[in-house]
């Protein structure tokens, strides 16, 4: 297959999903900018923060991509490219942008609160509890598997930490002139030969830990690095840090995606993985439902639900900007599945992509697409390098945002399940408990098989935000609205997870993962208990006459505050 041919069907039917889909479900929520969002009525100069579409854009991209894109791919395709296309094509566009949009637009519609705010309002006070609790655990296999992305990178290509580190002050610096008032397009010119500086600094002064700790000594050092990261991150003003750094990672992001689509279309690779291998891949399981689990973020993710609700609606300035930073960031996430799936495909055999583990995954994406974008005259060193430094800037910026709203969804649980115990609201101890629970995974010794949980975690939290999303648009309608757009997708992922999650709790008992087991078990528990719970709320449509008035098509008027 040619990999020149993949490329271009993929951006004419992802392009044309923006214009159709973009434009029926902006004229069903009703956008409308008249409507002050929530980061202008709630401004806070700490979370409520309202920033400019592209800045926005390039946070919210960032946040909800990391690595996820490109390593399901990379596992998954040892099916055969053709399973793995389809569900990224038709998954991303029938059910990843209606989930990531309708998630952004309740979030505003309840005046920026979280999905699990959403749930309580409208399921009742115990669904929240549930939900909460199960956005936290998910939250936590997030922030284990990406730790464990990340310090791999920086083991492997000791380049990419000092050019991350160095990534990382650019931004710091370029907050704070932003924040006196520099033109962001005069800031932006002058951004950008410091970030290919950073990448020469990276192959100058390699941050090597090997040579000292060895390669075991070197990971865990860079895990705790991260993780002390994170911490740091999750506490300190999103104006900070956050906004200006996912905005110079989207110009990683823009290189790279030039790069890759520059040097396939070039090139021209013929995958060498057939177009179907089988239903059954050895290391993975069986193609249903191991395949829709594998590949999270390319197609969707629950993931985005807590980034759009946690961090986006409370930073946009106008609701028309939905539209490109939701459906945009979603569908262009899917193009990067596409070039991740073409790389690998066309630089590995089905032996070495059924054979790979979790780690090996963003190594073998650079190095394959460094050797492809050698034809337009880049060096494989400097380009294996530069890949990596994308890969790991936006795990990294996946890691931060999770970690944060951990924090928020900590703090919501505190005040539901200890109301009085007002020291455990605090955004200190709510992010030390978060990382140290992600911690405790990563010393647990399941680093290779907490990838395939992840996903159906991530997948089943997808299915919940859209159940939320459901109820809400049912009882706001008072029954008449059936949601059929939220429905049939919320159905088949309901049906997906379920069974993979059943699946995963097995296999893990079998292996002795039990700590795995055992958050296989609470998460299926918490689905199908929260389920019920939505059952019941969409079995009383009476309950939405007795809802409090709204302003327009705003939130209720007496909503109450979020602690965060």
């Amino acid at each position: 297959m040619s990999g020149r041919l993949l490329m271009v069907v993929s951006v004419l039917l992802l392009g044309a999903a923006y214009l159709i889909q973009g434009r029926r479900l902006s004229r069903r929520y009703q956008l409308n900018d008249a409507e002050p969002t929530p980061a202008l009525a709630r401004g806070d100069g700490v979370d409520f923060v309202p920033a400019r579409a592209p800045v926005l854009f390039g946070h919210h991209f960032a946040s909800i991509a990391g690595a996820g894109p490109i390593v399901g791919p990379v596992l998954a395709a040892g099916f055969g490219w053709l399973p793995v296309w389809l569900w990224v094509i038709l998954g991303g566009i029938l059910l990843g942008v209606v989930h990531d949009f309708s998630s952004l637009v309740a979030s505003l519609r309840h005046r920026g609160d979280t999905i699990g705010r959403v749930v309580e309002r409208h399921i009742g006070a115990r669904g929240r509890l549930l939900f909460l609790l199960f956005s936290w655990l998910a939250l936590l296999l997030v922030v284990a598997v990406f730790t464990i992305l990340v310090g791999g990178t920086f083991t492997a290509e000791p380049a990419a930490a000092t050019s991350s580190i160095g990534f990382l002050l650019l931004a710091i610096v370029f907050g704070f002139f932003l924040r006196r008032g520099l033109p962001l397009a005069l800031l932006t010119l002058i951004a950008l030969p410091f970030i290919c500086l950073t990448l020469w600094a990276g192959l100058a002064w390699p941050m090597d830990l090997r040579p000292v700790l060895g390669p075991g000594g070197s990971l865990f050092a860079w895990q705790g690095l991260i993780l002390l990261y994170v911490y740091l991150a999750s506490v300190t003003p999103v104006h900070l840090l956050l906004q200006p750094r996912d905005y110079l990672n989207s110009f990683l992001l823009y290189a790279l995606m030039a790069g890759g689509l520059a040097g396939i279309l070039v090139a021209d690779p013929i995958l060498k993985v057939p177009v179907f291998v089988g239903f059954h891949d050895p290391q993975l399981g069986t193609l249903f439902p191991i395949l829709f689990v594998t590949v999270a973020c390319g197609a969707i993710s629950g993931f985005h639900s807590l980034v759009s609700s946690g961090t986006t609606a409370r930073q946009l300035s106008r609701e028309s900007d939905a539209r490109p930073v939701a459906i945009g960031a979603m569908l262009i996430e899917c193009l990067l599945a596409v070039v991740a799936l073409i790389v690998v495909g066309a630089t590995l055999g089905v032996a070495d992509l059924q054979g790979m583990t979790t780690g090996e995954a963003i190594s073998r994406f650079a190095a394959g697409l460094a050797s492809i974008m050698a034809v337009l005259g880049l060096p494989e060193s400097s380009g294996r390098i530069f890949v990596s430094l994308a890969v790991s800037a936006f795990a990294l910026t996946s890691l931060d945002t999770a970690t944060r709203i951990a924090r928020y969804l900590f703090q919501e649980l505190a005040e539901a399940a200890w109301p009085t115990a007002a020291w455990l609201r605090g955004r200190h101890i709510a992010t030390l408990v978060t990382v140290g629970a992600g911690a405790l995974l990563l010393v647990s010794n399941v680093g290779k098989a907490i990838w395939p949980i992840f996903g159906a975690a991530n997948q089943l939290l997808a299915t919940l935000a859209l159940l939320a999303v459901t109820v809400w648009l049912s009882r706001r309608s008072q029954g008449r609205d059936r949601a059929w757009h939220v429905r049939l997708p919320m159905f088949f992922m309901f049906a997906v997870t379920i069974t993979a999650l059943a699946q995963l709790l097995w296999q893990n008992a079998l292996r002795g993962y039990w700590l795995l087991a055992l958050m296989a078990l609470l998460l299926l528990a918490l689905s199908l208990v929260l389920a019920g719970e939505a059952w019941r709320a969409l079995r009383r449509p009476s309950d939405a006459e007795a809802l409090p008035p709204t302003t327009g098509h705003g939130p209720p008027a007496d909503l109450p505050d979020c602690p965060c």
